[in-house]
């Protein structure tokens, strides 16, 4: 009687009963034998691959040996034994090299919820035991926390924020290294026909900081969230900043040392740049 009160409370709310075959795999749980690539089909949305002696399949982009992140390590000098704090590891491809390289500790902070479980996962595949990840806003934890690192790192970061100077504010109080990789707004390298412009608004805000006045130029994703692959940031509305502002504030902030590399102006997305920025006497 119990039996077919429940099957009939279930049909009732929507809910069949579970089918009573010793073949039919409920779905929380993977019949194929045990494998690194059950862990990287779990999650959709993959954007980067992963090095490929460790034979998985995931995104095409092979950011686990990118230049950008090359050429700021040999900037910064040996990461034996230091401490690392990186933003936005999308994929932990760059945790992969920074480990690589000897970082004594990478603490990871991302806020895609998609992309923080495939850092887990690419932790567990390539054994990257000196690194931690947290789930969260990079800007609130910067704002409230005092711990200092050798060596920030922010790839791709930058441009995604709704307040760009206060990130670079942020950052500038946790570190005296820092790699950063942006895209940026420029007028004369984004003309008004020029597609890449077309996400703009058109609006400018203006913020200060240091006595200096920062023109952020206002942009939209146009709805590109609704891919699993997206990465970028947690508003839709975003803004960039100039590159000369970016390098005004830094060095308002005490970097004397800014060392270039890998100027993109026709990047298709918009021009970019890679900027390794020191403070004067701080030893890598």
């Amino acid at each position: 009687m119990f039996a077919r009160l429940v099957t009939a409370l279930s049909r009732a709310l929507g809910r069949e009963q579970p089918k009573h075959d010793a073949s039919h795999v409920l779905d929380e749980y993977v019949d194929a034998p045990p494998s690194h690539q059950n862990a990287i089909d779990l999650v959709p949305g993959w954007n980067h691959a992963l090095p490929p002696e460790h034979g998985v399949t995931a995104g095409p982009h092979a950011f686990y040996h990118d230049a950008r992140i090359h050429w700021g390590i040999e900037q910064f000098g040996s990461l034996e034994g230091k401490q690392v704090l990186e933003l936005g590891p999308l994929e932990a491809a760059h945790t992969f090299m920074l480990h690589q390289a000897g970082a004594a500790r990478i603490l990871a902070i991302e806020a895609n919820k998609l992309a923080f479980m495939r850092c887990l996962i690419v932790k567990e595949i390539l054994r990257l035991k000196n690194a931690e990840f947290l789930l969260g806003d990079c800007q609130k934890w910067l704002a409230t926390m005092d711990e200092r690192y050798d060596l920030i790192v922010a790839c791709g970061v930058l441009y995604h924020m709704s307040e760009p100077v206060q990130l670079i504010e942020n950052i500038c109080a946790h570190a005296d290294s820092l790699i950063i990789w942006t895209h940026y707004f420029d007028e004369v390298e984004l003309p008004p026909d020029d597609p890449r412009r077309t996400p703009f608004s058109g609006r400018v805000e203006m913020r200060s900081a240091h006595g200096m006045a920062f023109r952020l130029h206002e942009r939209s994703y146009w709805k590109a969230w609704r891919d699993k692959k997206f990465c970028g940031g947690l508003n839709d509305t975003h803004y960039w900043m100039e590159k000369q502002q970016i390098l005004d504030l830094l060095r308002a902030k005490g970097f004397d040392d800014l060392r270039f590399t890998l100027e993109e102006p026709d990047h298709p997305y918009g021009p970019a740049f890679t900027v390794f920025a020191r403070r004067s006497g701080a030893v890598g």
